[in-house]
């Protein structure tokens, strides 16, 4: 959600922000603008993508040395020109962004009103501006009382004219800061900046920060004390953030995964076995794709560690939570910032219980908060939809099961699958014959049984995405008790069906859906099952119990492919941010 972008250096501050803010297209935005402090003040903003605005503005018109950028996801109040960021106050001499949401904002607003500040916009991140306007003396003990003042989420960016700095301030959004020569950058996340440093400083929790072409200072907000932190490198290339040939990220992530898959089996997970190993109460805590990983961890957990095992989604684990001293919360998070989730971990905390984070990003908010980490290592996944996370989150994910399980053999087991991933990719021109077949179809039924449970809804939730057709998961045992209502002649059912233990009951359950004239399509190796099909996707003869990490890949491309071929952006889904960062 929101991009932000900030730069103090010797270069033109505009071409940076603005090649920074395409960079941080694919966390979502409805609007986009900048400020430049250069002899003057000077603001470019508007509502629709970059691309669009770019025809009526030119930001590189803007001169000046330091800036800052933003995209907006609205929140409070809706798209407009005025809505969008930067926000400036009456004198248009201080200017900022936000991420997040200002709990107080309207007692805050009540009173500035009361002495006379003019209001332009309807957001709650306005009234920062008018609130530093009011200070006197040092502006970053001005900007550190400020936003001490402020209660709930924000990642806040601040310039003002004259001065030569960008104030940075973070409590529960994530903020980077990145160090280079005679310039220093500010972002939300670390592709913005990948062009131009790979060392950077993870702002913590209640932090601010000063940058200016000289240095950076970091401080707490509490009381303005000197913050020392560790100088991180990032192993990500710029050129691995780029599309390097393909013509969406999306098909490039998902082209990734025989490598990603390989690199997720080299993670360390030694730290978090013995964690699993110890607690006896397993509680997972994740959202959407992670969600789906999550619930196939929990099968394992169960059948091969013997320990009871909950998976909840982030944003409902607070109104049913039961957690203590014995508990462990396997939290799991692309990105380490998914704010449910991580008031789920705080709250889980409070109450004892251990965490243990399943994240792609080193310095996270998630991996702070938690007592152990586990790094699916996938590098950065633009495309807002997750693919090559999920199937590296899912190898992770086994062989932390596997490790406390002391099952050494079934960890060997799964180094056959990078390859049966290459060749599933390998096979795309099958997958976009099959997209070609379904694109009249307006409606589909995803179906599957034990570990493919999940993948049944990994599935469908993919094609929703991106497709914005509706789809629908079922665990296929449970089609007779309502959902067979729904099947009408030629309805798309898609039964994710490898062979093997429940292969039996999944010929059964597509039997039933194949006498309401369903429209079968197998996924699948089990040849009865693919007997019944009208289309199919024949899948290698692999293991039933690693069949989740490969099921999913013909899945991904299939949504892929569809959403292309109806003209729909796969990287950019309407309405949907990469790092949801707001609860």
């Amino acid at each position: 959600m929101c991009g932000i972008i900030g730069y103090a250096g010797s270069a033109q501050a505009a071409p940076i922000l603005l090649k920074a803010l395409k960079q941080l297209e694919y966390r979502g935005y409805d609007s986009a603008g900048m400020a430049i402090a250069g002899e003057r003040m000077e603001v470019l903003k508007d509502m629709g993508k970059i691309a669009e605005i770019e025809k009526k503005h030119n930001f590189l018109s803007l001169k000046g040395n330091v800036g800052i950028g933003h995209t907006r996801w609205a929140t409070h109040g809706v798209p407009s020109q005025d809505n969008a960021h930067p926000h400036g106050d009456c004198k248009n001499e201080i200017f900022l962004i936000h991420n997040g949401v200002i709990e107080n904002y309207l007692e805050l607003k009540k009173d500035l009103l009361a002495r006379g500040h003019k209001f332009r916009s309807e957001t709650d991140s306005e009234i920062i501006a008018h609130l530093l306007e009011e200070g006197k003396g040092d502006f970053a003990e001005t900007f550190r009382k400020t936003v001490k003042a402020l209660s709930g989420s924000f990642a806040i960016l601040a310039i003002r004219k004259g001065d030569k700095s960008v104030y940075c301030a973070r409590n529960f959004m994530p903020l980077v800061l990145g160090l280079g020569k005679n310039e220093n950058f500010c972002a939300s996340d670390v592709p913005a900046i990948l062009d131009h440093t790979k060392s950077v400083i993870y702002l913590g929790d209640a932090e601010m920060a000063v940058v200016s072409a000289h240095g950076v200072k970091v401080s707490k907000i509490a009381d303005g004390k000197e913050v020392q932190h560790k100088v991180h490198t990032i192993a990500w290339t710029a050129e691995s953030a780029k599309k390097g040939g393909f013509e969406h990220f999306m098909l490039k992530e998902i082209s990734e995964q025989d490598t990603t898959i390989r690199s997720a089996l080299g993670s360390d997970v030694k730290q978090g076995a013995e964690l699993l190993r110890k607690c006896e109460d397993i509680q997972v805590v994740a959202c959407g794709t992670s969600y789906h990983a999550g619930m196939v961890f929990k099968q394992l957990v169960q059948r091969y560690c013997r320990k009871r095992c909950e998976v909840a989604i982030g944003s409902e684990y607070t109104y049913s939570m039961l957690a203590g001293k014995n508990t462990l919360i396997v939290a799991i998070s692309q990105s380490g910032e998914t704010a449910d989730t991580l008031a789920a971990v705080r709250a889980a905390k409070k109450a004892g219980a251990k965490v243990l984070a399943v994240t792609n990003v080193v310095g996270s908010s998630l991996t702070r908060e938690a007592d152990a980490s586990v790094y699916i290592g996938s590098g950065p996944e633009i495309s807002v939809v997750a693919t090559k996370t999920f199937t590296s989150q899912l190898v992770v994910l086994y062989k932390l099961a596997f490790e406390a399980a002391g099952m050494g053999k079934e960890i060997e087991g799964m180094k056959e699958l990078s390859q049966t991933a290459y060749d599933l990719i390998g096979r795309r021109s099958e997958i976009e014959i099959l997209a070609s077949k379904l694109m009249k179809e307006k409606d589909f039924f995803f179906i599957g049984r034990a570990l493919s449970f999940p993948i049944a809804m990994e599935a469908a939730l993919k094609l929703k995405e991106i497709t914005y057709l509706h789809a629908e998961a079922y665990a296929a045992g449970e089609l007779k008790h309502g959902p067979l209502s729904l099947l009408e002649d030629g309805i798309p059912v898609v039964a994710i069906a490898p062979n093997g233990e429940v292969s039996a009951k999944m010929h059964g359950n597509v039997k039933e859906c194949r006498a309401r004239r369903a429209k079968i399509i197998a996924i699948s190796n089990d040849d009865a099952i693919l007997a019944e099909s009208e289309l199919e996707f024949r899948m290698p003869g692999i293991p039933e119990l690693y069949a989740p990490i490969v099921y999913i890949i013909p899945m991904q491309m299939l949504a892929y492919y569809m959403a292309v071929k109806a003209g729909k952006d796969p990287d950019k889904p309407r309405n949907l941010a990469k790092s949801v960062t707001v609860e």
